[in-house]
């Protein structure tokens, strides 16, 4: 290889070398980011517990855990003047390990767009179920060229009451058991006497497992009965409330609307509008207090304070995961810097949520479970019983 024909590819290699470590410290370079805290920690919220005023195993009430948003620049300093746009995915469906509320698995949870002035955006929300969530995140400027709009996924797990896992154990043993007692009577050598159909210890099971259906059959019909009652007595006339979503004072007229009912399952769509009476124009020196509540336990679901865009308005997607009726309350009051103060006052709406039922497909899967437990017990009582009826045999 001739001299110059050396430093050429010397000279290659030192330029294509800088060209790659450009690439790398640029794509190594710091960028904005969101910041997600909560509050309590991730690791000591649990899933909500269906039909209770509070936590299973704890004494304390039912509360929504905040989560608390923070855009921040490539040095970390809080970006300012921002647009945050949140939204909040459930764990994703599993047919074979499912949750408390199967309906609510893979599906969006809160979808919510507000300004940020201090790139921070703190929601409180209940979470339902056990599993990994993800908060899809989009920041942009509200002043055009502030920087550069950026999306980001931040994701957490939410661990399982740990009390499911010891009633759980408790319920195997119990199924384990049963299926044991079963197994060691009919492993036991019985001989069927003239007329008989089977064993006497045979047709002694089978009716205490007849029996047992029975009282399961009429405490199922009873539940229902009651279930029904109830049903119809919540269906009864309630007093008449302000269900408008009209309020006004002292010159600003605040109008909720959006979906009067929900499914669970499909995030409802809500809505603000806040605006001057006199002058008919949108209203953006106010603050907005959200509060969503379950009123048939009285528990949070949902809590947020907003301020409306430059149209005066709010909108956000949110689901109610437990069918049962909602009470959406806004209170409306001044901007504590603003130049116009006035008494605060609230608009409400009532939603009606629709339960809707576990698919027949998981009520098979968790029956199937406890029947394969159910067996393994038989199984192992029938083994231990003729194992010990054949040493019995021997001596």
């Amino acid at each position: 290889m001739s001299k110059f024909k050396f430093h050429a590819l010397i000279s290659a290699v030192l330029l294509i070398s800088v060209v790659f470590s450009g690439l790398v410290g640029l794509s190594q370079s710091p960028h904005p980011t969101v910041r997600l805290t909560t509050d309590p920690p991730i690791s000591q919220v649990l899933p909500f517990e269906a039909e209770a005023d509070t936590p299973l195993g704890s004494h304390k009430p039912t509360s929504p855990t905040s989560l608390q948003l923070q855009a921040v620049d490539a040095v970390g300093k809080p970006l300012e003047n921002t647009k945050i746009h949140l939204q909040i995915l459930t764990p994703p469906r599993n047919i074979w390990l499912t949750t408390d509320f199967p309906i609510v698995e893979g599906t969006k949870l809160l979808d919510l767009e507000a300004n940020a002035p201090q790139g921070k955006l703190v929601v409180q929300q209940t979470l339902p179920i056990r599993g990994r969530y993800e908060l899809l995140v989009n920041v942009t400027p509200l002043q055009v060229g502030a920087f550069a709009p950026f999306e980001q996924t931040i994701t957490f797990n939410l661990p399982e009451n740990p009390l499911k896992y010891k009633y759980f154990g408790i319920l195997v043993v119990i199924l384990l058991i049963v299926g044991f007692g079963g197994g060691w009577v009919i492993g036991g050598s019985q001989a069927i006497q003239p007329g008989e159909i089977a064993p006497s210890r045979v047709r002694l099971l089978l009716s205490g497992a007849i029996i047992v259906a029975i009282a399961a059959l009429i405490f199922i019909n009873v539940n229902a009965e009651m279930a029904e009652s109830h049903m119809s007595h919540m269906s009864e006339p309630a007093p008449k409330t302000d269900n408008s979503g009209i309020g006004e004072s002292q010159g600003l007229k605040a109008q909720f609307s959006g979906d009067t009912s929900a499914t669970v399952g499909i995030p409802a769509k809500l809505q603000l509008q806040v605006t001057d009476t006199t002058t008919n124009q949108p209203a953006t020196d106010v603050l907005f207090n959200i509060k969503a509540t379950q009123l048939e336990e009285n528990w949070v679901a949902f809590a947020y304070q907003a301020t409306p865009d430059s149209a005066g308005q709010l909108k956000w997607l949110s689901e109610f995961f437990d069918g049962a009726p909602h009470s959406v309350e806004v209170q409306v009051s001044p901007q504590p810097n603003a130049i116009r103060q006035f008494q605060p006052f609230k608009v409400k709406k009532e939603i009606e949520v629709e339960a809707v039922s576990p698919p027949l497909s998981v009520r098979f899967i968790g029956l199937a479970y406890f029947t394969i437990f159910v067996i393994i017990g038989l199984l192992i009582g029938m083994r231990v019983r003729q194992l010990r009826g054949q040493r019995e045999a021997r001596t």
